[in-house]
Order: structure tokens, then C-alpha cells, then sequence
């Protein structure tokens, strides 16, 4: 395909800036076709351009922002001072098809609310999830959507999470007839809550979506399904304990790699194995490599980047843009909802 633009909100997140133009430029480094729209300070970025020794060419353009959207604010005066922001001219250069998608590491309520606001849901879908796709034990790809857009959701919404979880499984991953399951407390029928319940029986009539059942969250990694649908509360949750847990663990081995004086030699082999093992297992589900949320269910492509991603996290969050630009998620989505589910009463 031809140039890809995607605007870059440049001064959201813990680390603005700082992370996220390092990340910019090599961006464009490894991808010829890229063109980026940098919006923010110029006051602020064209120094610290100056300093990385990126000369001006046509391949990135600063986009002036006023101010930066802070986690200070509560959503309400948020939006309403949302004008000139950066994550707002971000958005607004989307809907007017000057960039093909937005990325923004600022606050997610935010982010979803102006996103909502400006670019719109597509007809079919009551509220955008958001989405992003997990390594599994078994060499493969686990869709999980939502992951924080929603707290609460009825059953026809998390039904509309699985449809939209099949286009993402079938478009990003490559997975032909993905497999469907809802999050639950047990696997049997008569557990869990109701709008749980009522989207398994909603979900079990539809042809086009092959839905297993239940599965518990202990089994998000194994492979056990394509698509693993619950709420925005329980998956912010189940995706940074787990986050959590990955990264611990891979800090404490490789701290013990580099502290250990075990005398015996056979021990230390030994351990030296377990910990290339662990580290091997571990790293190739790095929260670092799969940061970028997509944004499902909006007349435009938004990711949502974790606020306090480093540089190699930021680069995936771009990587994750161009991908859900190369495979037109939005008007796949818009194209196929109609034959996907059925339609709302």
C-alpha cells in the first residue's frame, strides 16, 4: 500500500516526549512507507529533536498543540477543555483524513470519551471495546476485548465484543473459524452473572460465531480459544496482573543471572538452564511487545498505548496502528457486523 500517516499524540502518558519521540524516529527508520504528525509543543519538541539529530524532511511534520490533557482533570472538565489539547487534535486529524490512525499513551476514560465523541461508533455497536492480541502456550494468537473502555456491559454488548473479536481474530491473527469464549468465574451454564448468562444464550444461536462456552481466566494463555470476550473491569484486571506477574518474574531471574555466586559448577549449569528456559517462555509474551490497545467499534483507528511505556513498548503501539491500517479494520468491521450478529431489537 501507499504512505501511511498516523498522528502521534506526543505529550501524553508518564513519560511524553521523552519515550515517545525516540520511538517516532525509529518508527520511521524501519518502515519507509511511514509519515508521522507529530502533535505538540513545538516549543518542547524541537529542541529535543535537535538534540536526537533529526534534521526536518517530509516524513514527519510537527502539529502544534496547546496544552497537554493531564490525569488532573475529571472527564467532564476534560472534554470540555479538550479544545486545542494534543490528544484532541490527534483525533480530529483521523476524522478529517489527514492521518489514518491516532496513538495516545493519556488517560484512557479520556481517550475513549473524545474518541466517542469526535470519530463516532459504528452503526450496530452500542460502545467501543478495547482490544489486543496475546501469545499463547501453543504458538498461537488469544484475542481479549474488553480491556478497560467499559466497566459495566450488558449481554447484547458483550456480544458485540465477540463479533468484533472474530473480525480482529480472523483480519490480525489469521485465524480461520476463531474460537469464541465468554470469561466466567466456572465453566458450568448456571454460573456467573446475568448479563453473562444472557449473552451465552445469545451467542449459541448466532451461526456465524463458533462459541465454546465459559472458560475461566487461568486460561487465557493456554490456547483454549481465539477470542477470550468479558468486561473492561475484569479484563483491565485479569491483563495487568498478568502484565505484573510477567515482569517480576523476568526481573528476578535475570537479577539472579547476574547475582548468583553459587561454588558448584553443576549447579550453577543447571540453573543457568532453568533460568534461559524461564527467560525464553517469558519474554515472548513481554508486556513491552504487545502494548497498543485498538479501539474496536469507531469510524477511525485509535490506539491506546500504556501510559508508562518505554520506547520498545511505544514502537509496538505504532507497530499495532499500521497493522489495524493495513488490514482497514474499521470498514471491515462496518462491512461485516451486519451479517455477523444479529441485528438489535
Amino acid at each position: 500500500m501507499g504512505n501511511l500517516i498516523l498522528a502521534l499524540d506526543v505529550m501524553s502518558g508518564d513519560n511524553g516526549p521523552n519515550v515517545i519521540l525516540p520511538a517516532a524516529l525509529q518508527a520511521l527508520a524501519s518502515n519507509s512507507q511511514l509519515k508521522l504528525l507529530l502533535v505538540g509543543s513545538p516549543e518542547i519538541l524541537y529542541p529535543l529533536l535537535a538534540d536526537k539529530g533529526a534534521k526536518k524532511n517530509n516524513r514527519f511534520k510537527i502539529i502544534p498543540a496547546q496544552y497537554t490533557i493531564t490525569n488532573y482533570l475529571n472527564l467532564l472538565q476534560a472534554i470540555r477543555q479538550s479544545k486545542g489539547s494534543s490528544m484532541r487534535i490527534a483525533l480530529e486529524l483521523v476524522k478529517s483524513g489527514q492521518a489514518q490512525a491516532c496513538i495516545s499513551a493519556g488517560n484512557t476514560s479520556i481517550l475513549i470519551a473524545l474518541s466517542k465523541i469526535i470519530l463516532k461508533t459504528i452503526d450496530g455497536i452500542e460502545r467501543p471495546a478495547l482490544v489486543t492480541i496475546l501469545p499463547n502456550k501453543k504458538h498461537g494468537k488469544t484475542v481479549i476485548l474488553d480491556l478497560g473502555a467499559n466497566i459495566k456491559c450488558n449481554s447484547k454488548m458483550l456480544v458485540q465484543f465477540a463479533g468484533m473479536g472474530v473480525i480482529i481474530a480472523e483480519n490480525i491473527a489469521d485465524i480461520n473459524n476463531p474460537r469464541v469464549a465468554l470469561l466466567n468465574i466456572k465453566t458450568e451454564e448456571n454460573f456467573g452473572l446475568d448479563n453473562i448468562y444472557e449473552a451465552a444464550l445469545m451467542l449459541k444461536k448466532i451461526p456465524f460465531i463458533n462459541y465454546i462456552g465459559y472458560l475461566e481466566s487461568d486460561e487465557l494463555l493456554t490456547g483454549k480459544t481465539d477470542v477470550f470476550v468479558c468486561d473492561g473491569f475484569t479484563g483491565n484486571m485479569i491483563l495487568k496482573t498478568m502484565e505484573g506477574v510477567i515482569k517480576v518474574i523476568l526481573s528476578l531471574v535475570k537479577y539472579s543471572t547476574t547475582k548468583n555466586k553459587i561454588s558448584s559448577h553443576l549447579i550453577q549449569l543447571i540453573q543457568t538452564w532453568l533460568q534461559k528456559r524461564i527467560i525464553k517462555y517469558f519474554s515472548h509474551i513481554d508486556p513491552d511487545q504487545y502494548n497498543g490497545a485498538v479501539l474496536l467499534g469507531l469510524h477511525g483507528i485509535v490506539i491506546k498505548s500504556h501510559g508508562a511505556a518505554n520506547q520498545k513498548a511505544f514502537q509496538a503501539a505504532i507497530e499495532q496502528a499500521i497493522k489495524a491500517v493495513e488490514k482497514q479494520i474499521p470498514d471491515v468491521i462496518a462491512n461485516r457486523l451486519n451479517t455477523l450478529l444479529p441485528k438489535s431489537d
